[in-house]
């Protein structure tokens, strides 16, 4: 049968379809996420590990929290415990004993009942000498955990641990901690599944394949579906998880991306729902421009600091190191250089974290810089060594190292050299002490002061300095045995005092967070400690 069209309109037609086709624009990661409900997300940098009980960084732990659960949950805008795995726990009258009731029906993803005994067996774990946790001072108001952790008692019977039945958790504590169900959400307190740890290498096998794709068996709102390092990963709502129904994300998509230049342009481009952090450069103008209202500024419990090795003559010397110290002016580095978008760190402990603010000081006081230099044997710098300063190699610590580094070169004749390093190899140095000089950030693993001070007790797993000083650990030991709120703080007062002027660290500026958020982005709620309860994030779209 013959056409009922020309020739001419054929391809007229066919133009048209051509021209169609080609002016049609292909969906951006950031659309097509937020029509499926997968968020594609910016987190700095590269994980260390997916095991809870070994990961350091601030940026893996925002990972934990989409694959695991402790007993408690973090709410992000008080900072305050709330109902996790568990859903509700007393203390007995003396602060001494705690009970959790795990909810019924727990499942770990593999589809296992979650019982009490397996947070029991978690802690045990974190706690072994051989495992070597990092992170185990977390758990020292456990009765015993310290002495278990130290070798001194060998019976992980003798821990205050218990599991009486399937759903209740019994810990008996050394001393009263009332800020107990907060710690249950950091995580240090996660638990993992002991059978299927087991299954691939053992409880204690720091480098296990449990945590690869297939393998890693959680208890959180998601399940790990991808890991390709370098480049992404990728985590599936978990069906098993006890508040599956009020999950309304399907998916999270994690990005490495260290570089926040290359962020903020994926984000322009629609590849990703959030970054990790904006480029210090671009605040103003996203502040005053158009996209004004892409740009979240949120407070963030964290201090970026000096680490000084002091088992490395000369830094074994308190007066050099107190001098570098008070010889860098934090507030011009917050001021012009960082354009005030993070406040200058006179003091190690944040601002009003949990009401405590700090007494004592480090401000730039040039004149008495050089006056203790010239005390420890070095005046205008005079036989000294050039410093290697071990720095991450991001967009924001190189520029304030940077002004560090001149300002000890005009005001001490100190000279320093920078080391540009990936954030794992920064922090395996420094935790090995194989560095002189490092720069790192530490963030509150809850609000409270001690988050920041105990880390700094001799032979602490996140003391990174070397120093130990018996006054400061009586101060940090006896404020933990203290209930009276103004008296601990007291004591807390007591030892930053100490520490700012020992100086095994220095101060630089107080954490903020400067990300760039989509509008289809909803539920992403302030958080003063950084981490997020993901299933209340949800996505919608124009």
């Amino acid at each position: 049968m013959p056409s009922r069209f020309s020739p001419a309109v054929c391809l007229l037609s066919s133009v048209l379809c051509l021209l169609i086709s080609a002016c049609a624009r292909r969906e951006t990661l950031v659309e097509s996420g937020t029509r499926t409900a997968v968020l594609h997300v910016g987190n700095g940098a590269e994980p260390e590990s997916l095991d809870p009980h070994v990961l350091n960084a601030y940026t893996d732990q925002r990972l934990e929290a989409a694959l695991f659960e402790g007993l408690c949950a973090l709410d992000e805008k008080s900072s305050q415990p709330a109902p996790g795995a568990a859903e509700r726990w007393e203390s007995s009258p003396d602060g001494l004993t705690w009970s959790f009731h795990l909810r019924a029906g727990l499942q770990w993803s593999n589809g296992e009942p979650l019982t009490a005994d397996d947070f029991v067996q978690s802690w045990r774990r974190n706690l072994a000498p051989a495992f070597a946790s990092a992170y185990a001072y977390l758990l020292f108001p456990i009765k015993n955990a310290e002495a278990f952790n130290a070798g001194k008692i060998t019976d992980p019977a003798a821990l205050g641990l218990a599991a009486p039945d399937a759903r209740t958790v019994v810990i008996t504590l050394e001393r009263p901690t009332p800020y107990l169900p907060v710690l249950t959400a950091a995580t240090p307190w996660y638990p993992i599944n002991p059978r299927v740890v087991a299954k691939f290498g053992g409880l204690t096998d720091r480098t296990s394949a449990w945590t690869r794709p297939g393998n890693l068996v959680g208890n959180g709102p998601f399940v790990l579906k991808e890991w390709t390092p370098g480049s992404r990963l990728v985590v599936d709502k978990n069906p098993r998880y006890w508040d599956a129904a009020a999950v309304r994300l399907n998916g999270i998509v994690f990005y490495p991306i260290e570089n926040p230049d290359v962020e903020e342009r994926n984000f322009r481009a629609g590849q990703l729902h959030l970054t990790h952090n904006l480029p210090l450069s671009k605040i103003p103008a996203y502040r005053a421009g158009p996209d004004a209202a892409q740009l979240r500024t949120d407070l963030f419990l964290q201090t970026i600091f000096i680490r000084f090795n002091v088992t490395k003559p000369p830094l074994d010397n308190p007066k050099l190191r107190r001098a570098l110290s008070l010889a860098i002016d934090r507030d011009t580095i917050s001021r012009t250089l960082l354009h005030g978008s993070r406040a200058p760190a006179n003091h190690f402990v944040p601002p009003s974290t949990a009401g405590y603010d700090s007494r004592a000081h480090v401000p730039a006081q040039f004149d008495e810089a050089r006056r203790l230099l010239a005390a420890a044997g070095y005046p205008g710098g005079a036989g000294l060594p050039v410093f290697e300063l071990q720095v991450r190699n991001d967009e924001l610590q190189p520029k304030i190292v940077e002004a560090v580094q001149a300002m000890w070169q005009r005001e001490l004749g100190v000279r320093v050299s920078l080391a540009l390093l990936e954030q794992k190899v920064s922090i395996a140095n420094q935790q090995a002490l194989d560095y002189t000089i490092g720069v790192n950030g530490w963030v509150a693993d809850f609000a409270d002061p001690v988050t920041f001070l105990d880390l700094f007790v001799t032979g602490g797993g996140n003391n990174w300095t070397g120093w130990g000083d018996p006054a400061y650990d009586r101060l940090i030991a006896t404020a933990a045995r203290t209930v009276d709120p103004q008296a601990r703080y007291e004591l807390f007062q007591q030892a930053e005092t100490l520490l700012l002027e020992q100086a095994p660290i220095a101060p630089l500026v107080f954490g903020a967070r400067n990300f760039l958020i989509a509008p289809s982005v909803k539920g992403w709620e302030p958080a003063p400690v950084g981490i997020y309860q993901y299933k209340k994030v949800y996505l919608e779209g124009p």
